[in-house]
């Protein structure tokens, strides 16, 4: 509608002109019908700008052949504008020196020693259009790159609160995983102890007992259930806090006492001068410990035991966690699911690594080498 309010406009300014008796005295018919020609076309000007404004050069040039007045028309100097407005610059130069050439041979036709005032009026119009169109040109282009630079931020904004939300699933994930199954595991352990303990005594006591321990794995199969959605390995370095208070080395006495309590001889010992730990290598420290011994205890064997070492270095820290159980038939790292990775990821954080696998001629072996050098004190 607006294309099609210009294109009446345009029209309109022509209609005087038309009505002068030198052009009339041409030839009625002919002068509407060039000025049809010229303004029709502008109700599609930003479709194709290009085509346009060389349609209605093409006719004025025809037209102005015949008689010079029949091409002067307002419809030029707006289809420069759309050109400059909607094209490249190039195009829109080019468009803007042909127009130009046209005024001053118009002006020369039309004037005789005062060509130059004509001249210089058309001219002006022709810089007006072509400076407007580029300023137009200019403004959407940047409006545009604001709107652009808008939505890419939103994006990416976005992008970052599902990558925070990702990577605190993925941590909450993995601290259930460290925290429950553990327990579960220990659980099991204990009760299935404690039916074995009681089967001569009480038969009704022993049954209760592996009840117990029958919730309890299937718990612990649930929970793994649970927690084996899609992991994301991006979990930044030191962001393993929590609200809760979380254990660090001085708790590995504790966790050692649990598992012996849960049927899983554990010797814990302490080589060289201990190092001072940020939290979160404390944290890293328990936590590889805590899943060894739990694999230990569900793969390990019934008459399997352990040993934890913690071996103080220049400049590292090294941790052994070695059993003499079941070591074939315990998981291979490639399949250990998240327990493996979650150890990992840990270690990693510190620039050590974790190497795992089974002993011979028995046995499951876990090794593990954080770099002192690296670790930094940050809040967990």
């Amino acid at each position: 509608m607006f294309d099609v309010l210009v294109a009446v406009l345009v029209a309109a300014f022509s209609l005087p002109y038309l009505a002068q008796d030198r052009v009339t005295s041409i030839s009625t018919p002919l002068a509407i019908a060039v000025q049809v020609a010229v303004t029709a076309p502008l109700v599609v000007r930003r479709v194709w700008p290009s085509a346009v404004f060389g349609w209605l050069f093409a006719v004025s040039a025809a037209a102005g052949l015949r008689d010079v007045r029949l091409a002067v028309s307002f419809a030029l100097v707006v289809a420069l504008y759309t050109i400059a407005a909607y094209e490249p610059r190039r195009r829109a130069l080019v468009a803007a020196g042909l127009l130009e050439c046209g005024v001053v041979a118009a002006s020369i036709s039309l004037a005789t020693s005062k060509w130059w005032h004509a001249g210089i009026l058309g001219s002006g119009m022709v810089a007006a259009a072509l400076g407007l169109g580029l300023y137009t040109a200019t403004r959407r282009a940047y409006l545009k790159e604001l709107h652009d630079r808008a939505e890419r931020l939103e994006r990416e904004r976005d992008q970052q609160q599902e990558l925070a939300a990702a990577a605190e699933r993925a941590r909450i994930s993995r601290e259930m995983h460290d925290i429950v199954a553990h327990h579960l595991a220990v659980m099991i352990a204990l009760s299935e102890g404690a039916a074995a303990a009681s089967a001569g005594t009480s038969a009704r006591a022993a049954d209760a007992m592996r009840a117990v321990s029958a919730t309890g794995r299937q718990a612990l199969a649930d929970t793994r259930r649970l927690l084996s959605g899609p992991a994301d390995p991006a979990d930044p370095a030191g962001q393993d806090g929590g609200r809760q208070p979380l254990p660090d080395l001085s708790g590995l006495d504790a966790l050692v006492a649990t598992v012996r309590a849960a049927g899983l001889p554990v010797s814990y010992e302490v080589h060289g001068a201990p190092a001072r730990l940020s939290a979160a290598a404390q944290l890293a420290v328990y936590r590889l410990v805590q899943e060894a011994l739990t694999n230990t205890l569900k793969h390990g064997g019934a008459a399997a035991a352990a040993v934890v070492s913690l071996s103080y270095l220049p400049g590292q820290l090294r941790v052994d966690i070695e059993d003499d159980g079941a070591g074939a038939r315990a998981v291979q790292p490639g399949t250990a699911g998240r327990g493996l990775t979650g150890m990992r990821q840990r270690v990693k954080a510190f620039g050590g690594d974790v190497q795992a696998g089974p002993r011979s001629p028995a046995g499951w072996r876990v090794s593990a080498r954080l770099r002192l050098d690296q670790d930094q004190e940050v809040p967990v």
